[in-house]
């Protein structure tokens, strides 16, 4: 299919621009043999993400649509009446370049970050991130996960039947892809907000400036993003901002070195 040769490409570029331009020297020369060491230091973080990451695809598959039908109500009609159409007004006066960078971070560079990250964590054995990131990750989807069960949020361009699909007019047929790891309805709190957030303050914490730029810079597109491409409603970007803040809190507090 024409969307995994287009995402295949897309990481595969990042990956090599990554090892080129986030790894110092030395790393080739000594570390690259102490790699099984790391990941056996960094297992029971690996497992936590694995675990939350497993959850959330059966949550998504198997739970989400039965507790939907339960519910019986889209509260994207509450947001919606709070917000007016402003984010519904973005898809109405999108700039094609604009809309093509956005989408390409979205649904390109976001999930890259996701895996290179703790990937990077692990081979340059930077422990205190991998372990923020993977119990950051934990945090978020525990206090997230009633929300998307009990609380259903169409988002914005499902909700409006006149809106058209960002990504489907840049990549045809990615949606098939795309919602077999979400629904339509698990908007509040924005998951793309609060793991950006989470991922760049994580690579943060490793002191390698380019990276963390790099993340930094993907954390802002990604934000601007889920409101440009009107996917998530204002209130879900906040509640997944709050969300992160309140899991790095947390996590400052009370994580030990």
């Amino acid at each position: 299919m024409m969307w995994m040769i287009i995402l295949g490409i897309i990481n595969l570029l990042l990956l090599v621009l990554g090892l080129m331009f986030f790894f110092p020297k030395e790393f080739y020369k000594t570390k690259i043999k102490t790699i099984f060491l790391n990941i056996k230091g960094h297992l029971p973080y690996i497992l936590i993400i694995f675990g939350v990451v497993a959850f959330h695809l059966f949550e998504v598959n198997v739970i989400d649509a039965t507790v939907t039908e339960w519910v019986g109500y889209d509260y994207a009609n509450t947001i919606k009446t709070m917000e007016g159409d402003i984010v519904y007004w973005f898809s109405q006066n999108w700039t094609q370049a604009l809309v093509y960078f956005f989408v390409v971070m979205y649904i390109g560079v976001y999930p890259f970050t996701l895996w290179f990250a703790p990937l990077y964590f692990i081979l340059m054995d930077e422990k205190k991130s991998m372990k923020s990131l993977a119990y950051g990750l934990l945090i978020i989807y525990i206090i997230a996960l009633p929300f998307y069960l009990f609380v259903p949020i169409t988002n914005v361009y499902t909700h409006y039947p006149n809106a058209e699909s960002a990504l489907e007019s840049v990549i045809p047929a990615v949606e098939n892809f795309f919602y077999s790891t979400t629904t339509h309805n698990n908007c509040l709190p924005s998951l793309h907000t609060a793991m950006a957030i989470m991922v760049a303050w994580s690579v943060r914490l490793t002191g390698n400036k380019k990276f963390t730029y790099f993340a930094y810079f993907c954390m802002i597109s990604v934000i601007i993003s889920v409101i440009y491409l009107s996917i998530h409603w204002i209130t879900d970007v906040i509640a997944g901002a709050i969300l992160a803040m309140g899991a790095i809190f947390i996590l400052n507090r009370y994580m030990k070195e």
